[in-house]
């Protein structure tokens, strides 16, 4: 999508009133999401409808995730939250299994595992991720970027030092899908958040599972939206369950579905490779403008800025109207395709008064 095509979609479909960088922890809604959500709201409010929302929006969204997600939708369930499908595949693993991780991981990746107390929590520095897996090492966790200062892992040599030694791989890409392109089949599962870079309603998310890992899932959480015949499975105990990914689904959040439905549809029509070097160019510019304020930058090509000790400033940009976030002692900057050089321009005028 050419820059001129982009400015115009923004125009159409984002209404944001302040200079919005705080994507990595809540992305702007599209008008065309809100008036999804709307319309919903306003058919159940009104007694319009039967029933609270349509399992054909559940579906599109399912389908348009896998688009992005360059997977087959059978391959794709979907939730209300990370920690929900990690817990899924924390419950899954044998007592004494060695579940490996980043050190400083989002505590949704780690925390299913760490709270069985049965299992081996081993955690080491992200840049060491690949060389700590070992033949004893059942499972990897972790982010394809770092929620607290945008790295991004080497998702490469994590794949090939798992599969040298058979480990599985845990993928969390909710920092990372919307703007990074991602293979969600080189991995054993992946979890996204819908409610970030995806742009989706919070209650949306999504886990992905290889064909071979889900021999060894057990839908553990299964009701009857995980049956192969759902409206004949609604009393008693699900007869049999569906033979795809489905079969992991929770019942949905209508509403944060049929928003998710339009999010990832945008998302899909503007284009992950252009959203990619839009933003990731904004980022460099703002790592660019902050080196030049004297202020060092956690080093890395994500769409996402970190400058540690500086996170005490944020109320000061809030004030200003600049959103970012205060992660781990760090201020936390956000592009995605509702940003310009602008807002880049008017952060760092803001951080040099």
């Amino acid at each position: 999508m050419e820059t001129t095509s982009l400015s115009r979609t923004v125009d159409d479909e984002f209404a944001s009133q302040t200079t919005y960088l705080d994507t990595s922890s809540c992305g702007l809604l599209p008008r065309r999401t809100v008036d999804a959500v709307k319309a919903l709201a306003e058919s159940i409010a009104t007694g319009s409808r039967s029933g609270a929302g349509d399992f054909e929006s559940v579906d599109a969204a399912r389908a348009g995730f896998a688009r992005l997600a360059g997977v087959d939708a059978d391959r794709v369930a979907t939730g209300s939250s990370v920690a929900v499908h990690v817990g899924l595949i924390a419950a899954s693993l044998p007592a004494g299994a060695e579940v490996l991780a980043p050190e400083g991981e989002f505590s949704s990746v780690v925390s299913p595992f760490a709270v069985r107390g049965d299992l081996k929590m081993r955690y080491v520095p992200l840049d060491g991720l690949a060389d700590a897996v070992r033949p004893g090492t059942d499972l990897v966790a972790f982010s394809s970027v770092q929620s607290a200062d945008g790295r991004i892992a080497d998702l490469d040599a994590v794949r090939a030092a798992a599969a040298a030694h058979g480990a599985r791989t845990l993928l969390d890409a909710t920092q990372s899908a919307g703007w990074l392109p991602l293979d969600a089949g080189a991995y054993d599962y992946t979890v996204t958040g819908g409610f970030k870079f995806l742009l989706c309603p919070r209650g949306a998310s999504f886990l992905t599972v290889t064909e071979d890992a889900q021999r060894t899932l057990p839908p553990a959480f299964a009701a009857w939206v995980a049956s192969d015949d759902p409206w004949n499975s609604t009393y008693g105990p699900v007869g049999r369950l569906s033979p795809t990914a489905r079969r992991y689904d929770e019942p949905p959040a209508f509403l944060s579905y049929h928003g998710a439905e339009h999010s990832l549809a945008l998302l899909g029509e503007v284009g992950i490779d252009t959203i990619h070097a839009h933003a990731t160019g904004l980022a460099a510019r703002m790592r660019a403008g902050l080196a030049g304020l004297g202020h060092e930058v956690v080093p890395t090509e994500s769409t996402i800025v970190a400058v540690p000790g500086l996170g005490g400033r944020e109320p000061e940009l809030a004030r200003a109207g600049v959103m970012v976030s205060n992660r781990a002692g760090s201020l936390r900057a956000a592009f995605h395709l509702y940003n310009t050089e602008a807002d880049v321009d008017r952060a760092l005028d803001v951080l040099s008064s």
